[in-house]
């Protein structure tokens, strides 16, 4: 009797780690934009057009699981050639030393059952930081060529001066050229991977 619960319950887990099904970011359907504040009364708004990332998900139980997001820092375009080669050097990115930045998740916390919250290490420039992304499931749907998609949107804060990027200009009135706070935004959508042949 005791063999033959633990095998149930052995089996019951097995199970519930089968339903989590990987996905892929599909980059031609995701955009991850940044916010950044300038000048103290003005915004600019940039991109990075190169990165991939993963995660776990189960439709039925809506549990999130090991997500991962890697950007090519080189690749960060806010349409204006001098700013994003001063972004590139190491006032900023120093993508140079620091092709990549990271997240991983370390923790998913729910609100009624549906993901909510994202917890992980965000690494910039070799500086690793706790950063907590608010993250909402858009729905899921199977495409026109038989892809089972889902819709996501992540955004959250992080402060450029905890990675070491401390470059700044005083204005002749007061205030700084660049804010600290930037926003980071992330939406679009994720396939299934499929098998490479």
């Amino acid at each position: 009797m005791r063999c033959l619960l633990l095998s149930t319950l052995l089996l019951a887990l097995a199970s519930s780690q089968v339903l989590a099904t990987p996905y892929a970011i599909d980059p031609a359907h995701t955009n991850v934009t940044f916010t950044a504040p300038h000048l103290v009364i003005s915004k600019v708004k940039g991109r990075f057009d190169k990165f991939s990332g993963s995660f776990e998900y189960d439709e039925k139980t809506q549990q999130l699981d090991k997500v991962e997001v890697t950007i090519k820092t080189t690749s960060i375009n806010t349409n204006e050639a001098d700013r994003d080669k001063h972004l590139r050097s190491p006032d900023f990115f120093d993508v140079v030393k620091f092709p990549e930045m990271k997240f991983v998740s370390t923790k998913v916390i729910y609100n009624n059952s549906k993901p909510d919250k994202v917890e992980g290490i965000l690494s910039i420039r070799g500086v690793k930081k706790p950063v907590t992304l608010d993250v909402e499931y858009k729905g899921a749907i199977t495409d026109a060529w038989g892809n089972r998609v889902i819709a996501f949107e992540v955004e959250g804060t992080v402060n450029r001066k905890d990675f070491g990027m401390i470059w700044n200009k005083a204005l002749d009135k007061g205030g700084v050229t660049v804010g600290d706070e930037i926003k980071i935004d992330i939406d679009g959508e994720a396939k299934i991977p499929t098998a490479k042949k």
